[in-house]
């Protein structure tokens, strides 16, 4: 297989992304009700990466998604790559936050392409 991408040593690729410009950084605030990010992502954007200050549960959408306490725990401090879109799956524009206990933070995501 042919690749631009860095390669290890086993010639496998590397996926190797960019930080989009712009409008590509966000910042939710994570507190007792849920928040999304105010700017939908890219249409071009098939990678977000998320980084909390405090525990969260995370719910992926569109420009109405909410979080929940039954949605998809993130915990603090971890930096982390989520597919919302490619190979002919559905795109995700938004991304919700909900802090998971009693102390609010700070969800940072930053669109990769």
């Amino acid at each position: 297989m042919t690749t631009l991408m860095p390669t290890d040593d086993n010639n496998n690729p590397i996926p190797a992304l960019r930080l989009r410009a712009g409008a590509g950084a966000h910042a939710i605030a994570a507190t007792a009700s849920s928040a999304r990010n105010t700017t939908a992502f890219d249409a071009g954007t098939q990678i977000v990466s998320l980084y909390a200050t405090v525990p969260v549960y995370i719910r992926f959408g569109n420009s109405s998604v909410t979080a929940t306490s039954s949605d998809h725990y993130f915990p603090a401090g971890i930096y982390y790559d989520f597919a919302i879109g490619g190979e002919g799956a559905a795109q995700y524009t938004n991304v919700a936050v909900l802090r998971a206990d009693t102390t609010s933070g700070t969800v940072y995501v930053s669109e990769k392409i």
